[in-house]
């Protein structure tokens, strides 16, 4: 029997979960599943075969909103196929925007901001049933939580992917873990959230004002949910947050992430742990060495340069310089030479010269990261560099942007095949043929590329960690023979 008939049998009604955007944006999804299903909705993978389908939406560029309305329209359109009644959105772009895009965006029945999650059930139902839901009033949520970081107290709002088993209303067994999510794949690599919010001021990004504070999950939270998904099957935890080397401030110890790393790769069936979203000038010694050298945590650093000019990353609201962040990098290959690092960079800023350009090229290239997002400068709603002097052409942009687009490529490929007879730890994510595909320890998943080792032992399985030796690359991603399984 499938997922859809068994629901037809129940009488329940049947929801589909579409994500787009960041892994926050996944865990964020698996809590609302995890609500609907402790309420009475089946869970069903295909929009197709849903009563009602909610897109979870990413605000962050332009490209993102695009691919989000979009995606609201493709599921609207299931609506005149006689199964869907109803087409929901929820996430950034809904918290963003809110009323406006509900005016224009009538084909979306209801548009909720994070507000409503504890109330998802209730208000699909609502929907479903033709009522007609006030859409969600945007906010700034940095005002919903006192200015100093321990005075804070995040029970008080409604902060997405820090619910508790006893909030959702889940019923685990008498001991262990209890549910506080609903697995939406089965990816041995699984997102965990550290924390929501952001109190950095970056005059370029708007995430702050719809995602609010810094408001990090409690510790015990956080294993108790890592020992869940342990259970699940999860085999790599990345740890997921606007920016995880603030984890524990407002908690009154900036040095709980180093605490509880070990606690973390410690876990029955998880095999190793992964930090991502690190902020260069937040990034302290003791942090660099547990990540480095806690067994367990691979030495992955997920590094948010932007640009390498002092004087851009001033106008950015940011700090550093070429110097600082070199001798971090320095630092962080003294402890593990063979450490990932990844970034992603602004080009194109309100008033870069070309003299700053070239110190954003010239700190490219000493670098040697193993990947680097590059994204042209474009205004965002509400911040600060909107209203900044100076505003490059668009041509100048894309000019610059598929420069650096085209430096990047080369460099990171030259990274790449600087590991070629190096010894790797593969996760297996995918399997085709004799051959696995999956991620060395310094590749992130999604976006940093993939490891496929060929002809892999007769039953190799996803979720298993091979010993390869690196052979050959293409582009960023490594080509390996087996050496054996850890």
């Amino acid at each position: 029997m499938t997922t859809s008939e068994t629901e037809s049998a129940t009488g329940l009604l049947s929801v589909a979960m579409v994500t787009l955007g960041c892994a926050r944006n996944e865990v964020d999804s698996e809590e609302l599943a995890g609500r609907l299903a402790a309420d009475g909705f089946a869970l069903v993978d295909d929009p197709a075969d849903a009563d009602t389908v909610v897109v979870n939406t990413c605000g962050f560029v332009e490209a993102a909103k695009k691919d989000s309305v979009d995606t609201l329209l493709q599921a609207a359109d299931l609506k005149d196929s006689g199964r869907t009644k109803a087409v929901v959105a929820v996430g950034c772009l809904a918290e963003r925007y809110g009323k406006d895009l509900a005016e224009s965006l009538p084909e979306a029945d209801a548009v909720l901001g994070f507000d409503d999650y504890p109330e998802i059930a209730a208000r699909l139902r609502a929907v479903v049933s033709g009522e007609q839901l006030h859409p969600h009033t945007p906010t700034d949520r940095r005002k919903l939580l006192p200015i100093t970081p321990t005075e804070r107290n995040a029970d008080a709002i409604s902060v997405p992917g820090h619910a508790s088993a006893e909030e959702i209303g889940s019923h685990g067994p008498a001991t262990g873990p209890r549910t506080v999510r609903r697995r939406l794949d089965t990816s041995p690599t699984v997102s965990l959230k550290l924390a929501s919010g952001c109190d950095r001021r970056c005059s370029f990004c708007a995430i702050p004002s719809f995602r609010g504070s810094f408001v990090s999950r409690r510790p015990s939270d956080v294993l108790a949910e890592a020992h869940w998904l342990a259970e699940q099957g999860a085999r790599e935890l990345f740890l997921v947050s606007e920016n995880s080397t603030s984890y524990g401030k407002d908690l009154g110890d900036l040095r709980l992430l180093e605490t509880m790393l070990p606690e973390l790769a410690a876990i029955d069936g998880i095999a190793r742990v992964r930090v991502s979203y690190l902020q260069p000038a937040e990034t302290r010694p003791g942090l660099v060495k547990a990540i480095a050298e806690t067994p367990g945590v691979v030495p992955y650093f997920d590094l948010s340069f932007q640009h390498a000019s002092a004087t851009v990353l001033r106008r950015m609201r940011r700090f550093g310089d070429p110097e600082s962040f070199l001798g971090l990098l320095e630092q962080i290959r003294s402890l593990r030479p063979e450490a990932g690092v990844r970034s992603n960079v602004i080009v194109g800023f309100p008033g870069e010269t070309e003299e700053e350009f070239q110190t954003l090229c010239d700190f490219l290239e000493a670098a040697r990261l193993d990947v680097t997002g590059v994204f042209g400068y474009s205004d965002e709603d509400g911040t600060e560099a909107e209203t900044l002097p100076g505003k490059l052409d668009a041509d100048e942009i894309r000019a610059r942007t598929e420069h650096v687009t085209a430096l990047v490529e080369e460099l990171n490929a030259q990274r790449a095949e600087e590991r070629i007879g190096e010894q790797v730890e593969v996760l297996v994510e995918r399997l085709e043929g004799d051959d696995a595909e999956g991620r060395a320890a310094h590749q992130g998943p999604e976006v940093d590329g993939t490891t496929t080792v060929v002809s892999v032992p007769a039953g190799t399985a996803i979720g298993d960690i091979l010993l390869a030796e690196v052979i050959d690359t293409e582009g960023v991603d490594l080509v390996a023979e087996i050496l054996g399984a850890p």
